[in-house]
């Protein structure tokens, strides 16, 4: 018979750092959040050959005092948290005390950290886990670590490691998320010695965003700040024309920690339902700050999966909020008759020379925010504009960089339109509107000021008739009608859960549901519209949606069945209309809050502007 042993501390730790490190990404991960929970403002990485070879994280944190750096290598040996009831109440984004004892582990490590009040820091070694050096030496205030050699007393596991050009894309996806996740710090991506990319740290999540995604999403967002008891948000919101086939671009922080969570999830892209088609996902960038007594993070490792407390008012409040944040926008796709010569051509000319700041260099870094700082107020005050524009030239020949060009405004090229503060599709510019006919029996050119609105008549048609339907449905009590006999069904554990805990949802849509012995239930009654489908199909789609999580209590299924009959009576493509008709039709759709997309998420309306049809005729060469 085997003999049961005690294994050794070596062992122990390398197979608890199987857990922690599991590729070069989390030794980043690990280290960047110890170094924001230090207080860092500035922290730089460095990686080579994926990060499998070196890993450096330097830091202008608070730093290690000299008793204690070997401590911090000891298993379970953190300054976050001091007793269990410590978990219900995290503040920090490592407490495990888990990170540094098993990367220490399974690399060789080296730290040189120094304090504020020290005069000297302190440079300690290891290798496997086994001290080799730990002397006094000078150095700057806060932590550098330096990981070389990953899983070099574990071959089998460094066996395993993907090639070193993607372990690298995993560690640049996780500092994009690490940056995002503090708009307020500095960070900096160097990988095989080249600059992947810098953030100045001056608390713009929207510069952030430019900076890791380009132009083109920057200028197409919509910012949302919304709160409810105990929960709040604030972030920005992708426009629907930037949607994304997968759902990568949907990013989600809980207390500035990047988490996953298909709560949430589900929640956007029901705020998002009617202005996307099926199988698109948007790109949101959201914080959320939530009491920690209403937040789990302690579920893995990791700290990415996360459990809520009050699940059900969250969702909603979710919903609601991304759902006003977009009703609020007139969210009409600007068309552009640029060829892709001419848009690579227009990027290369408008492309202005990048500047941000060292991490540690504090001045330049003032400087700059002051720059950027004055550059708004002119442009926010075009009657102080002159004085603001040589204040900002001074600012920039202080730190060395371009100074901003002055045009005149007829030299400007219009921006995307200024739809946040001049709605074109209100009821008030009605009698603005020039119909100017139908093409292709299908669309409809309408002219409004110095833009060409172009509408989908079947997309439209199909809008209004929706949005009558739905209003039926909301603002009356649903009509149940009596079933003789009552149908029976029968149900699995979970289904009967779900119908039990969700009773007043299924009464609210019309159902009287009763017992019937054992797994069997009794539909009683139904509603009367059942909007195209039979009684047991209606109640058990509803049934579903609520098995997947869906919290909006089965409205999303008749939602769905309203689309549905809107879509099949709406007129058609290739169907002639008349201007009567049209204007008629034009003015359902002005009465609407989201005239915008039809409620499968495609738009009804898109415009062109005057400028870019002269640019196209060579009226306006730019």
């Amino acid at each position: 018979m085997a003999q049961i042993q005690v294994l050794d501390s070596a062992v122990i730790d390398k197979i608890a750092a199987g857990e922690v490190v599991e590729r070069p990404l989390s030794v980043v991960k690990e280290l960047v959040e110890n170094a924001l929970d230090a207080g860092a403002s500035a922290i730089s990485v460095e990686t080579k050959d994926g990060g499998i070879e070196m890993i450096r994280v330097t830091d202008n944190g608070s730093g290690i005092e000299a008793d204690q750096v070997k401590n911090a290598f000891l298993r379970h040996a953190t300054s976050k948290i001091r007793q269990a009831e410590d978990l219900d109440r995290i503040g920090s984004l490592g407490f495990r005390g888990e990170a540094l004892s098993s990367i220490a582990a399974v690399s060789k490590v080296e730290i040189i950290t120094k304090t504020k009040e020290k005069l000297t820091g302190v440079h300690f070694v290891l290798e496997g886990g086994k001290e080799k050096v730990f002397e006094e030496v000078g150095a700057p205030e806060g932590t550098t670590i330096i990981m070389r050699n990953l899983f070099f007393n574990t071959p089998v596991r460094r066996k395993f490691l993907k090639q070193p050009q993607t372990e690298g894309s995993y560690i640049a996806e996780l500092m994009e998320h690490l940056a995002l996740s503090r708009p307020d710090v500095s960070f900096k991506l160097l990988m095989n010695g080249q600059v992947r990319f810098h953030t100045s740290g001056n608390g713009d999540l929207k510069e952030v965003i430019y900076r890791i995604y380009g132009k083109e999403i920057s200028s197409n967002l919509v910012e949302i700040t919304a709160s409810m008891p105990g929960a709040e948000i604030r972030g920005y919101l992708g426009k629907p024309q930037i949607n994304r086939s997968s759902r990568n671009f949907e990013t989600y922080f809980i207390n500035r920690r990047y988490i996953r969570s298909s709560l949430i999830a589900k929640a956007v892209e029901e705020g998002y339902k009617q202005y996307l088609m099926q199988h698109k996902f948007p790109f949101v960038v959201l914080h959320f700050t939530v009491e920690p007594e209403r937040v789990d993070v302690n579920v893995h490792p990791t700290k990415m999966d996360v459990r809520f407390t009050d699940t059900a008012p969250l969702y909603q409040f979710i919903v609601e909020s991304v759902t006003e944040a977009l009703k609020e926008r007139e969210l009409i796709p600007q068309v552009t008759l640029e060829t892709a010569e001419e848009r690579k051509f227009s990027a290369t000319k408008d492309r202005s020379v990048e500047y941000t700041p060292e991490p540690f260099e504090t001045r330049r870094n003032h400087q700059y925010r002051l720059q950027e700082e004055t550059l708004y107020k002119a442009k926010a005050d075009p009657t102080h504009g002159q004085a603001a524009l040589a204040a900002v030239a001074k600012v920039a020949s202080e730190i060395q960089i371009p100074a901003p060009v002055q045009t005149t405004q007829s030299e400007l090229p219009p921006v995307q339109m200024s739809l946040f503060e001049d709605k074109m599709i209100t009821p008030e510019k009605r009698e603005e509107y020039q119909i100017l006919g139908q093409i292709f029996d299908t669309y409809w050119l309408v002219a409004l000021r110095d833009q060409l609105m172009i509408v989908d008549q079947h997309a439209a048609h199909e809008k209004v008739k929706y949005e009558a339907l739905i209003r039926q449905f909301r603002e009356r009590t649903v009509i149940s009608q009596n079933l003789q006999p009552p149908i029976v069904v029968s149900l699995t554990a979970k289904e009967e859960q779900i119908v039990k805990e969700y009773r007043d949802a299924f009464a609210g849509l019309g159902f009287e549901i009763e017992e019937f012995g054992g797994k069997e239930y009794a539909l009683r009654s139904v509603p009367t519209d059942l909007y195209g489908c039979g009684e047991r199909q209606m109640f058990e789609e509803v049934l579903d949606q609520l098995a997947e999580g869906n919290f909006g209590g089965g409205l999303t299924v008749v939602e769905e069945k309203i689309a549905s009959m809107a879509c099949k009576a709406a007129v058609k493509g290739n169907q002639t209309l008349s201007v009567r008709e049209m204007e008629a039709l034009i003015d359902q759709l002005l009465t609407l809050e989201n005239p915008y997309h039809c409620p499968h998420g495609r738009p009804t309306i898109i415009s062109m502007s005057k400028y870019e049809i002269e640019k196209k005729f060579k009226r306006i060469v730019s």
